[in-house]
């Protein structure tokens, strides 16, 4: 038997003004794309912005379902659409 260890970290912030230039982009952008989101019924607008390795930004918002809760969260969407139009590129952030 082996045993791993995992661990994990996060930076809070307490404004947008704390971030770096790039972050701040990406945030803007995120909430850009929640203006396209359908939420119909949580009424939770959710916008992702993804940088990737090639400097493109790709963006995703959730999309629900009328057999909801089954629906797609905004990071889901942005990955898929990523990986659909830049096949190959890693994401950078």
């Amino acid at each position: 038997m082996k045993e791993i260890k995992i661990a994990a970290s996060a930076t809070l912030y307490n404004d947008v003004k704390e971030l770096s230039i790039e972050d701040k982009k990406l945030m803007s952008k995120a909430v850009e794309a929640r203006k396209n989101a359908y939420a119909p019924y949580s009424k939770f607008y959710v916008g992702a912005a993804l940088l990737l390795e090639n400097g493109e930004i790709v963006l995703g918002n959730n999309q629900e379902n009328a057999a909801y809760p089954s629906g797609m969260c905004a990071e889901r969407v942005a990955i898929w659409k990523a990986s659909s139009t830049f096949p190959g590129i890693k994401i950078k952030k």
